[in-house]
């Protein structure tokens, strides 16, 4: 990625070049179909696994793909000013593809970093009139940002993670992105395309924001906090610092190290590390030092 750059590296991770963007931690998507590290299923695709054992995963229905993308992005420069469709325009305009409902954990971000989350535009007629006038600057709405932010993205919303920023991304498998503002930027030699008439499809005009309401449970050991509860996904931090006992209900879970380690019954754990916690579990004991994002649908 253009704007990408190496800190994936502090997560154990080799990397292919020195501009890294993105570690595709849980997929099932045909661009990056990730592969079952140990274990029965080892080598086994993901996507493989969720179609000959949908058990594993709360049965779902045999036309469903599995739903979740789970991400963690490396922003050394600037990502462009974007916008995701919904479910319905994405299956009319994308060959079928579903739309992107997405939500941020801000792992890290530099001193003085912002993220754009929205847009100032009142009416349509007045976004068409901004955007045909390149007044991007005066548009889009720019805001400070820090380790430990939480922002749920929802279709038709402008937004950009921009340089100096780490977050771990938890969306609908998806890969369908409309580009409104690339900064003017060239990649090898040219601008890259944007995608303006779907861009001002989708946009949602004008912007509400909706602000995010954590909720805390506190269990002897470790801390549980939900961001987000949607149709899509509930999103959580675990928090452990001793040992714990987690109940887990409903489908499967996944969940992702971003901090520190310890044991999962009895499986070493460490940052980086990304896993699928089967429908059924039951109760999750867990002990050590170390932080992960849970999510589950």
């Amino acid at each position: 990625m253009i704007w990408g750059g190496t800190k994936l590296a502090d997560f154990g991770y080799v990397l292919p070049s020195d501009r890294t963007g993105e570690c595709w931690g849980i997929s099932a998507h045909e661009k990056g179909d990730c592969t079952v590290r140990g274990g029965r299923f080892d080598g086994q695709k993901l996507s493989e696994l969720w179609k000959t054992r949908p058990e594993l995963f709360g049965n779902p229905g045999a036309d469903e793909d599995f739903p979740l993308l789970i991400k963690i992005i490396d922003a050394q420069d600037d990502l462009s000013i974007q916008v995701h469709p919904d479910d319905a325009y994405a299956a009319e305009h994308e060959n079928g593809a579903c739309g992107k409902t997405e939500c941020w954990y801000v792992l890290d971000a530099a001193e003085g970093a912002t993220i754009v989350i929205g847009h100032n535009a009142k009416t349509p007629d007045e976004l068409r009139s901004m955007i045909a006038e390149g007044r991007f600057r005066e548009l889009i709405r720019e805001i400070p940002v820090k380790a430990g932010d939480f922002f749920q993205i929802e279709p038709g919303t402008v937004h950009a993670i921009k340089k100096g920023t780490l977050l771990l991304e938890t969306q609908e498998s998806s890969d369908v992105t409309y580009r409104l503002y690339d900064y003017d930027r060239l990649q090898n030699g040219v601008k890259r395309p944007l995608h303006i008439a779907r861009s001002l499809d989708v946009i949602r005009v004008p912007f509400e924001e909706k602000p995010i309401e954590p909720t805390v449970r506190n269990f002897p050991g470790a801390v549980l906090t939900r961001y987000v509860d949607c149709r899509f996904y509930t999103v959580y931090k675990l928090d452990v610092d001793g040992t714990a006992e987690i109940p887990l209900s409903g489908m499967f879970h996944t969940m992702s190290v971003i901090e520190g380690e310890g044991f999962l019954d009895g499986n070493r754990i460490a940052k980086g590390d990304h896993m699928i916690l089967a429908a059924g579990y039951g109760e999750m004991h867990v002990t050590g030092r170390f932080a992960a994002i849970v999510t589950r649908v």
